[in-house]
């Protein structure tokens, strides 16, 4: 009996590479892995690799069909924002379960997902989208402060700067542009790249949720508490513990309001990311992605019997039996190293003083030495990851701590 064969549509700079190609060999899967780039095996491994590209959708998906009409595919997977769609494009013409189009689209949108939440009835700041060639003199009389610039679609915080007055406002506005110009920046966004959106400052704690649609259903998986404030003028994300340790009630909430926000953007299966901020107003979601979390974050969840993210997502995706979906028992967590500064990596060490906290479980470097490393807003990569597991989220959070403060970062 032949393997079900899927699709997973991977940019080459995905941190995920690793645990979906492991995991779809664990769900007994065959892949075909859909890149930006031409593999070097290409052509010795036919069908085993398609080079596409992710910002053409109807070139690409039907390609794609092409390709499907000789190597029968189950599932489309999109491993990172800038793929969803394009699996979904993929999916609708080949007839396999899916997020709409436009759902996706939405979700990677900031500003049509605010207005679709808006028209939900879903909690939604002040916010307004303006062309990143107006006047940021112009702009600021047009909105309240404290606000928070940022680009419509790029994601983990990259080029998202609080502004508290005018002066703010235009020093952001200038740094903001200078990434839009970028050539990658623009390959990828398109028009996108031609605006900014401007919206109120949520005050208040972060959390992130992690979830499975089924036909409509969200199947919590995981809630994290971000305890480092994110108050601005950045963003950056450093650790994310779960189980969370707001009120029974306020988890309610945000659990709630996630499953609100998925569905006015009209997404009703496979996996989400969701981030939102919790305050004495209530539960304000600030976006909701088609695709699981980001980076390694994942390896900090194991469900069952010590099923990961990936093989969940893609046994779902293939119509197979889940299983359970509940995570396993204990605390657990995982910190983005944050990058101090600008320059070339040129050590990272301190990894075995790191692991040896009671309680970290794996330290993983995500630049190579020599690399340039670029704090946000600008920035995208990570210096690495931090994993710790425990019996309560207090214990995880101070071993992450801990295994950082250990580890010896020069950046010159």
């Amino acid at each position: 009996m032949s393997k079900p064969r899927v699709l997973l549509l991977m940019p080459t700079t995905t941190y995920r590479a690793e645990d979906f190609l492991r995991a779809a060999s664990e769900v007994g899967a065959e892949v075909v892995v859909g890149s930006d780039r031409r593999q070097t095996l290409e052509d010795a491994v036919p069908g085993a690799t398609l080079t596409l590209d992710f910002q053409d959708i109807e070139a690409s998906a039907g390609k794609v069909a092409d390709f499907a009409k000789t190597r029968q595919l189950v599932c489309v997977v999109g491993v990172e924002d800038e793929t969803t769609e394009l699996a979904a494009e993929i999916s609708r013409l080949l007839g396999l379960p899916h997020n709409s189009v436009e759902s996706v689209r939405a979700s990677r949108d900031k500003h049509k997902g605010r207005e679709l939440l808006e028209r939900a009835g879903v909690r939604t700041p002040h916010f307004g989208r303006f062309s990143a060639g107006e006047d940021p003199i112009s702009v600021a009389r047009k909105v309240q402060f404290p606000c928070v610039v940022k680009p419509l679609f790029l994601s983990a915080s990259r080029g998202v700067m609080r502004c508290d007055d005018p002066g703010d406002l235009a020093r952001a506005w200038e740094r903001l542009g200078r990434i839009l110009k970028e050539p990658e920046v623009r390959r990828k966004g398109g028009e996108a790249a031609d605006w900014i959106l401007v919206e109120g400052y949520i005050p208040g704690v972060e959390v992130a949720v992690e979830g499975l649609l089924m036909h409509g259903e969200l199947k919590v998986l995981a809630q994290f508490d971000k305890p480092d404030p994110l108050e601005g003028p950045f963003f950056e994300e450093t650790i994310y513990v779960t189980p969370s340790r707001l009120p029974q009630e306020t988890q309610r909430e945000v659990l709630r309001t996630t499953a609100l926000a998925a569905a006015a953007l009209g997404l009703c299966e496979g996996p989400i990311h969701a981030e939102l901020r919790v305050n004495e107003w209530g539960v304000w979601p600030l976006e909701v992605a088609a695709r699981s979390i980001g980076g390694l974050c994942s390896r900090a969840l194991r469900f069952g019997a010590g099923i990961s993210l990936e093989a969940l997502t893609l046994r779902h995706a293939l119509g197979l039996e889940v299983g359970s979906l509940v995570r396993e028992k204990g605390a657990a967590g995982v910190m983005m190293i944050p990058i101090p500064r600008s320059g070339r990596l040129t050590r990272f060490a301190g990894i075995d003083a790191a692991m040896s906290v009671p309680g970290v479980e794996a330290v993983a470097q995500g630049l190579a030495l020599g690399q340039e490393a670029i704090p946000l807003p600008e920035g995208s990569r990570y210096l690495g990851f931090i994993f710790a597991r425990g019996e309560e989220p207090a214990f995880v959070e101070a071993a992450l701590r801990a295994a950082h403060r250990r580890l010896e970062i020069v950046i010159e």
